[in-house]
């Protein structure tokens, strides 16, 4: 599968960051206004776990790994990638993370790191080969960015494609993206809820059935139908 190489190269080589050092870079950027948002949301997101992980307050978060440029290039790219796709809508396959240990800033770390496992709460998880899948980066662009998690919503594919990875993993080392139209939902659907109302009328003239039923369809109801009862009043003396 072929696919274009990328490497960043820089001079700055700070690997420590805040939150607010990072936000504060890209408010001042010369970024669309989507792409600031998208990538401020990514980090907050990784900031949040980050947080969760140590036991601190969110301003207190030093980014390592993930606050040199690289990192920042990572995250900013992938917004900009998103913004020229025009991609409104994101959903998310069970991430495959990995397993048994990482080096990392702070020494060896289980698989998957805590940042990673933190923004993965909400995702449906699988682990594969004794390596590391998928990174807190890669994680916190999923938890920002995706509404939901599962098997690949109904839509029509206009194309694809997969980003992958120099290093090996003992399996393709790739993420592929599929992008298009999300299918329009029918009313046979399951994906559509309906509410059904029902209710028990006492003694009420039948020629106002089909008045009723004109109304409700009228309204956009779905299907109206009656069904006449026999009931037994019981009636109770007063004292």
């Amino acid at each position: 599968m072929s696919s274009t190489y990328v490497k960043v190269k820089t001079e700055d080589q700070s690997k420590h960051r805040s939150l607010s050092a990072i936000l504060d870079i890209l408010q001042k950027s010369k970024l669309s206004l989507r792409v600031r948002e998208q990538a401020s949301a990514i980090f907050r997101k990784l900031g949040e776990a980050e947080a969760t992980v140590h036991g601190v307050p969110i301003e207190k978060i030093h980014f390592h790994e993930v606050g040199a440029v690289d990192a920042i290039v990572d995250i900013v790219g992938a917004c900009i990638g998103f913004e020229a796709l025009g991609i409104e809508q994101f959903a998310c396959s069970p991430l495959n993370v990995g397993g048994g240990t990482a080096k990392m800033a702070h020494g060896v770390l289980p698989v998957p790191a805590p940042a990673t496992a933190n923004c993965c709460k909400e995702a449906n998880v699988l682990h594969g080969v004794q390596k590391e899948l998928v990174t807190p980066t890669g994680a916190a662009i999923v938890a920002a960015l995706c509404t939901s998690f599962g098997p690949q919503p109904p839509m029509s594919v206009s194309r694809s494609a997969t980003v992958q990875h120099c290093r090996s993993r003992g399996q393709p080392n790739v993420v592929r993206i599929m992008i298009g139209e999300a299918a329009e939902k029918t009313v046979a659907g399951f994906d559509e809820e309906i509410s059904v109302i029902e209710v028990n009328l006492d003694d009420m003239n039948p020629q106002i059935y089909g008045y009723f039923q004109e109304k409700a369809l009228a309204a956009g109801a779905l299907d109206v139908y009656t069904t006449p009862v026999q009931m037994k009043r019981i009636a109770r003396e007063s004292c």
